[in-house]
């Protein structure tokens, strides 16, 4: 059985999901340059099924949820990892986390309420994930090879908080628009 084209992206999403594992176990190992690499192997993914996607029009209902589900699950497991290690702090990574289960309990209730929902990650929204990644891998280069400096670290932490809580508060306010029209 041939796959069609327009599946690529869900399989590089597929894929992207099948990295989590091996990624956290290279964590806890305490193997930094597997993990940075693997990590870096799943960012490139989540670029290149996006690409595809939009590209060349192989956009599906599967992986308008496939490709953002791997890429909660992936920086969550990650930073959930990284404060088990006692790498990041706890309260940073709880924030994290509870943004993406409000956002996916929402979208359940929304859809089981209100039917079918399109979500359109934000700019803000963007700029989260992209400070999530920037932490990690400053979390995790700091470990290893301890050329970045403390301030950079904290600075890419702080960000990450700002846009997690700016992106949650948008996402609650504009379905919560959507719902009550």
């Amino acid at each position: 059985m041939q796959l069609p084209l327009r599946q690529v992206p869900n399989l590089i999403s597929g894929i992207r999901i099948a990295l989590v594992a091996p990624i956290a176990w290279a964590l806890v190992q305490r193997r930094f340059e597997l993990t940075i690499l693997l990590f870096g192997l799943a960012g490139l993914s989540d670029l290149a099924d996006g690409f595809l996607a939009k590209r060349f029009g192989w956009q599906t209902d599967l992986g308008a949820v496939l490709d953002p589900a791997a890429d909660k699950l992936l920086l969550a497991t990650v930073l959930v990892t990284l404060a088990y290690l006692r790498l990041a702090p706890l309260w940073l990574v709880a924030v994290a986390v509870s943004r993406d289960a409000i956002i996916v309990l929402g979208a359940v209730i929304y859809r089981y309420w209100f039917g079918p929902l399109e979500v359109r990650p934000s700019l803000v929204s963007k700029l989260n994930t992209l400070a999530q990644g920037a932490f990690i891998l400053a979390v995790i280069g700091r470990e290893r090879f301890s050329a970045l400096p403390a301030w950079l670290v904290v600075s890419l932490g702080a960000t990450v908080f700002l846009t997690v809580v700016i992106s949650g508060i948008d996402y609650v306010l504009t379905y919560g628009r959507r719902a009550l029209t």
